[in-house]
């Protein structure tokens, strides 16, 4: 533990060979975190007897999806910075509130995300352009994707906590094991179990709950500089309201590009129908 303080101690040692040993995993994090729409869009173009249309269908379903990262981004990229402030001024109790908060917020956005998403899913898709055709499919791609919110808020949201205390090859981890999973069970649940679009969805939700095990397993456990503690997880609403400030600006993008893909596949969907939309999608 010792050991691992020292290593993970920024104020110490050379700064460009610490910022290298922490970009290098954070890099390949990104890229592995590539696969999760790649393999998707490979398995789910190549289901049987549907076409690309079942493509279009879960192209539409992006924009939401974005929404629920933004909320994400709220949570964990605002209190992140802070908890490495905290640290970094040796206040190491008040950045376990900081994560403990941060984990009550990115529970209740789960919560919220899951029950609002199931009541406007459809008048939303239909705005998005989707059609008598491709809305079957983003319906059964979201119906399946929502139940894992929780799964995928914890994975996304509480990595970054991993990274701040210097552990980014364990973060880089929770990522791998997640685009892994989805790769290995994509053509089981699409294709053996043939559950066609609910078939990728439950293999990315899977693969996020592992992620998310992963993600709390480490920052509980033994290895973590600071702990997440239930004890420490208690509303300080004043501390909330200071993270969701400093995420604001993360929350602001992902909403915006969630603006930006419904207004490009409706616009796509009037202009070439659902055709335009699947290429899109691709892209």
């Amino acid at each position: 533990m010792q050991k691992e303080a020292r290593k993970n101690d920024f104020s110490q040692g050379n700064i460009p060979s610490t910022i290298a040993r922490m970009a290098v995993p954070l890099i390949a994090a990104q890229l592995i975190n590539v696969l999760y729409s790649v393999v998707d869009r490979i398995y789910i173009a190549r289901i049987p007897h549907v076409g690309l249309t079942v493509l279009a269908g879960v192209g539409l379903t992006f924009p939401i999806v974005t929404l629920i990262s933004a909320f994400t981004a709220l949570a964990g990229q605002g209190g992140a910075p802070l908890f490495s402030m905290a640290r970094g001024e040796g206040q190491d109790e008040r950045a376990g509130r900081i994560m403990g908060n941060s984990m009550l917020m990115l529970l209740f956005f789960a919560v919220f995300c899951t029950f609002t998403g199931y009541l406007v899913k459809t008048p939303l898709l239909r705005l998005f352009g989707a059609s008598d055709d491709t809305l079957p499919y983003a319906q059964d791609y979201l119906n399946v994707y929502l139940l894992g919110t929780p799964f995928v808020m914890a994975a996304l949201g509480m990595n970054p906590f991993i990274n701040a205390q210097g552990f980014t090859r364990v973060g880089m981890m929770s990522v791998l094991i997640g685009a892994l999973t989805n790769v290995a069970l994509d053509p089981l649940f699409i294709f053996v179990f043939n559950m066609g679009v609910k078939g990728a969805a439950v293999a990315t939700i899977i693969s996020q709950a592992l992620s998310a095990a992963w993600t709390l397993a480490f920052l509980t456990g033994r290895r973590s500089l600071i702990r997440l503690r239930l004890s420490l997880m208690k509303p300080d609403f004043p501390l909330m309201g200071r993270i969701a400030s400093l995420g604001l600006s993360s929350c602001t993008m992902s909403v915006t590009e969630s603006l930006v893909q419904a207004v490009c596949n409706a616009s796509l969907g009037q202009a070439g129908g659902d055709v335009y939309i699947t290429v899109m999608t691709i892209i």
